[in-house]
């Protein structure tokens, strides 16, 4: 009988989810008061307290204290600290977490770039052409090239026109490189890494899928190699 209370809470998330899809209910929309859901859900007051803050802390919804309760952001903050945690727990117990991590953006990127050869719009490829510059500019000061990386691989993909895409791709972003700064200082050749990205443009300028696919597993496979190349951490021993 244990899981039976868990059943009935999940059964109420799920169906505070339904109303606010049934009601099209857009982010920032309040939602019926703690009374209202009462009587629309037939649950008690602490049950739906607590389905609220469950559906509050994967982003449904948004509690404001005073005010009322209303559609949250919807946003993929919930799944970056999931695989931010996952990641660097699995690398606490030696595991190689880090790399799956990355085998999944790079199974991503590389089944999404040869759909963008060819068709990526003007103006996009000028920006782009202006974020390996600046890559290069950066590479020769030495300075970092995490963030004018990140940008690269934004705009490439923006032209697709998929929001919800844009958002996991953030997501894998954010996760790898938070868990990355964290873990291991990986050394890299910032030559190669501009190399790398001035032949992604190339090939997707030229409408060549298949060098672009290329190109883009050269890049990846070259942050595979400098991340095998790190030592997971030992597990910690306790004493006896």
């Amino acid at each position: 009988m244990a899981g039976y209370p868990l059943a009935m809470a999940r059964d109420l998330q799920e169906r505070i989810k339904k109303l606010i899809i049934d009601r099209r209910l857009p982010s920032g929309a309040v939602l019926p008061t703690e009374p209202e859901l009462m009587k629309l859900l037939g649950a008690s007051r602490n049950s739906v307290r607590e389905a609220l803050k469950a559906l509050q802390a994967m982003g449904i919804v948004e509690i404001r204290h005073g005010f009322g309760t209303y559609v949250g952001p919807m946003s993929m903050a919930p799944m970056i600290e999931g695989l931010a945690f996952r990641t660097v727990a699995g690398h606490r117990r030696g595991e190689d977490s880090l790399l799956q991590l990355l085998e999944l953006r790079e199974a991503m990127e590389t089944g999404l770039v040869s759909r963008l050869a060819g068709r990526v719009a003007p103006r996009d490829l000028v920006e782009l052409d202006g974020l390996v510059d600046r890559m290069e500019r950066e590479a020769a000061e030495g300075a970092g090239l995490a963030e004018t990386d990140r940008a690269f691989h934004a705009t490439l993909y923006r032209g697709l026109g998929n929001v919800l895409l844009s958002e996991v791709l953030e997501a894998f972003w954010d996760a790898f490189h938070r868990v990355r700064t964290d873990l291991a200082d990986v050394p890299q050749d910032p030559r190669v890494t501009c190399r790398q990205h001035r032949e992604i443009l190339d090939a997707v300028r030229s409408g060549d899928s298949i060098r672009a696919e290329e190109a883009i597993r050269e890049h990846f496979g070259n942050i595979r190699t400098r991340l095998a190349s790190t030592e997971p951490i030992a597990p910690t021993r306790r004493p006896n």
